[in-house]
């Protein structure tokens, strides 16, 4: 993941997957499909449509357990979606609570979620 993306491009990935089939992309996705053509993270169909690649898939997926990390440390109620809380159990930044049965983030996930803030400070664009 060595592009920096703005939020915008990242809306536009996420609404890429919720489009239906066939239906005309909005003005968010028009506005932000060269650049994530050009970086390959989406594909341009021949019927006008998009179509997220392989990369973008999985840049969205990791924007989504940072997303899921930040979550749970400010709010240890938050509910992750299945894959997410997955993949984070299995790379242990979360774990569950026995006593409430909630996801905790630990200390990995916090260090990990540090060198995270640390380096998003100098590279984010809005």
């Amino acid at each position: 993941m060595n592009q920096n993306l703005s939020i915008d491009e990242y809306d536009a990935l996420e609404q890429i997957t919720k489009l239906p089939r066939g239906a005309r992309p909005n003005a968010c996705i028009s506005r932000n499909s060269k650049r994530l053509v050009g970086i390959k993270l989406i594909a341009h169909k021949r019927d006008g449509s998009f179509e997220l690649t392989d990369t973008g898939k999985q840049v969205l997926f990791i924007k989504q357990c940072i997303d899921g990390l930040r979550a749970i440390a400010a709010n240890p109620d938050f509910i992750l979606s299945g894959p997410v809380a997955t993949f984070l159990g299995k790379k242990t930044h979360i774990e569950v609570d026995a006593a409430s049965g909630k996801n905790v983030i630990t200390a990995r996930g916090l260090e990990c979620l540090a060198d995270i803030e640390a380096t998003n400070v100098t590279s984010k664009k809005y």
